[in-house]
């Protein structure tokens, strides 16, 4: 596939003007859930022995109010906690006044009925709610059904074992895309009411028109073909500037770390699949469940292969995301830390500054590349899927 001069000039314009913050410092909160459970319960105090990193975490706290840093614990925790999604939604936090910047995000559960509450009831020294006569716990992030004592049961693993209802939260990642799907609404439709005024966009319409050109010149129509690629424009622009616009958002000081989760990339690449098999043709599937050309036992041999071969394909898109999305911020957070953990200002701070500034730099180029080569990987699975065999008959 080429790709010309003028359209990448296009990109690399547009990209730098869509830059704004390259930091990713997610100011969170370093306090650590608390369990309040029966003293009479064994299993409890087994858990609370076993599972150390909770009481480092709070040791790490207490001492961090006296001046010092726990590094190892605290920046785990750190880079553990911006990973992952939360029912909250910090700005920044004030670790001396002990106060967060933020707002809570709305609880959505299924538990004989429908549950509807803030998350800022969690916000208390049990991390418990009470809602209509049910408790329910926050542990690690994930809500479960408990008693008013606030008691968690945990397995030999020391996961918990308590009823988990039926989560449909609105957290910090949903929001998110709800967020960026937001905007593509509104690109979009700026975009083609620009289009009724005259055949040149305006405004914004100017930095859109050759993104989408682009992905309709150098990936939809080199992969899937001149006569079938606007069948599926829709989704592989969409999917570009979603997974582009959100790697884009996580790179932002508030720290949101959307496509580093594999439930997002597994529903991309799902996307990617079932549209790839509903739209194959006779000819895709008769090469991989009776190979052309190929004797009668190696077809049965490889039929199976050639199906488990369909399954890979978008395997691949979904880790190929989210590893290297999940890679660059933990390279990032990680180089930040080194001011705090080797605690010489003059000597880390230069260092750590111009390494985190590089690698930024680098995540920028990264955060379109992903979107690029999912889209062009899709569009190629795509085109696999629908183009036409023409089979000669000269052997």
């Amino acid at each position: 596939m080429m790709i010309t001069r003028k359209p990448v000039s296009l990109l690399l314009s547009a990209l730098f003007g869509l830059y704004s913050l390259v930091t990713l410092a997610n100011p969170t909160s370093d306090s650590t859930h608390v369990v309040a459970q029966p003293a009479h319960e064994a299993q409890a105090v087994v858990h609370d022995s076993a599972h150390a990193e909770e009481g480092h975490l709070e040791a790490a706290h207490e001492v961090k109010h006296e001046g010092a840093v726990n590094e190892k614990v605290e920046v785990d925790a750190f880079i553990e906690h911006h990973l992952q999604d939360s029912h909250d939604f910090y700005f920044f936090a004030d670790g001396e006044a002990g106060k967060h910047y933020g707002f809570s995000l709305p609880v959505i559960l299924w538990d004989n009925g429908l549950k509807v509450f803030s998350s800022s009831a969690f916000h208390n020294e049990k991390e418990l709610a009470n809602v209509d006569g049910n408790y329910y716990i926050l542990v690690h992030g994930k809500i479960y059904k408990s008693d008013a004592e606030g008691t968690v049961s945990y397995d030999e693993h020391h996961h918990p074992t308590n009823v988990q209802p039926l989560d449909f939260s609105i957290t910090k990642n949903v929001l998110s895309m709800l967020i960026v799907a937001t905007m593509l609404l509104f690109m979009f439709i700026s975009l083609a009411k620009s289009y009724k005024k005259g055949p040149i966009p305006t405004g914004f319409g100017r930095i859109l028109e050759p993104l989408i050109i682009f992905i309709r010149d150098e990936v939809a129509i080199p992969n899937i073909g001149e006569k079938k690629y606007r069948k599926f424009m829709g989704f592989l622009l969409t999917v570009f500037f979603f997974i582009w616009l959100l790697n884009l958002l996580g790179m932002t000081p508030i720290g949101i770390n959307v496509t580093g989760n594999i439930a997002v990339t597994v529903c991309l690449a799902l996307f990617t699949y079932l549209i790839t098999q509903f739209s194959a043709n006779k000819d895709y599937w008769g090469h991989i469940f009776w190979m052309p050309g190929v004797p009668v036992p190696m077809k049965i041999i490889l039929a199976p292969i050639e199906l488990l071969g369909t399954l890979t394909k978008p395997f691949a898109l979904l880790i190929r995301l989210f590893a290297n999305i999940t890679a660059g911020h933990v390279v990032i957070m990680s180089l930040i830390a080194m001011i705090f953990v080797g605690k010489n200002l003059a000597a880390d701070l230069p260092i750590s500054f111009g390494l985190t500034l590089f690698i930024s730099l680098i995540e920028l180029l990264v955060a379109f590349l992903q979107a690029f080569i999912f889209t062009m990987l899709s569009s190629l699975f795509i085109g696999m899927a629908v183009q036409d065999h023409h089979h000669d008959d000269h052997h």
